[in-house]
């Protein structure tokens, strides 16, 4: 059980997520978030993700408040109790991707993913993509709406809506995904190793170019993207307890 006594208060943009703040912050105080213990995220997914993303490397564990709409990575907002919340929280460790992509004018991108690397389409054009997995062609042309790859903590969001599988975060795997896959037809993806290097390449690029984008940043006309976890980087989530992140992820593979 873990006190904390410095909290940062983040809120998303918006009256609801900003009124929260201001009255959490006067019951509890406020720190400035390079000097706290914790930070509390006021908001949605898209919110939380844009915090971990902001405080990537400071090593701060991060507990999320919903002032969204699905909220899979926040705890339910309730401003009483929230020391004693904080103190009994589980912690889930998450790594995130780590995606380099080169355009079609050689240029060279890197960017994080704490979700998924997806790559897509950028005309009516379907794509054709070759994957590599740790050097070796797997795939020789994927004709497609596009392909991604997920963390377990990303495996329920795009993923899963693109029929990819849900993965617990102790299973150390990654999920390669096609998007709307034309030919070979009755592929439908990969489970992979965690220390597994993704190599996508674009065939015919005039054509049908191509973009990345690693949870919201893209890169336009890519010819080729290499992705990997990069396990030196572990972003601490923490959720109430019996409401961990890996009980959310399994709870998933239940639903219908």
């Amino acid at each position: 059980m873990t006190h904390f006594s410095k909290i940062a208060f983040v809120a998303a943009r918006g009256d609801t997520a900003e009124a929260a703040r201001a009255r959490l912050a006067s019951r509890y105080g406020d720190t400035a978030p390079e000097k706290a213990e914790v930070i509390v995220a006021l908001g949605g997914d898209g919110f939380m993700l844009q915090t971990l993303h902001q405080y990537m490397t400071s090593r701060i564990p991060i507990y999320g408040m919903n002032q969204g709409t699905l909220g899979f990575l926040m705890n339910e907002y309730r401003e009483d109790s929230l020391i004693e919340r904080l103190a009994e929280a589980q912690a889930a460790i998450v790594h995130p991707l780590r995606m380099r992509a080169v355009t079609l004018g050689g240029e060279e991108h890197e960017a994080l993913a704490i979700n998924e690397v997806a790559l897509l389409r950028q005309t009516r054009q379907t794509a054709k993509l070759r994957i590599s997995i740790d050097g070796r062609v797997r795939v020789e042309e994927l004709v497609c709406d596009g392909a991604l790859v997920a963390t377990p903590a990303g495996s329920t969001a795009y993923n899963l809506s693109a029929h990819g599988p849900v993965l617990p975060l102790s299973a150390g795997a990654l999920a390669l995904t096609p998007i709307s896959a034309f030919r070979p037809r009755r592929w439908r993806g990969a489970l992979l190793g965690r220390n597994a290097t993704v190599k996508i390449e674009v065939l015919e690029t005039a054509k049908r170019p191509v973009s990345a984008t690693a949870d919201f940043n893209e890169v336009r006309d890519v010819a080729s993207v290499e992705i990997r976890e990069a396990p030196e980087i572990g972003l601490t989530l923490l959720f109430d307890a019996g409401h961990s992140l890996e009980e959310r992820i399994l709870n998933e593979q239940f639903l219908t």
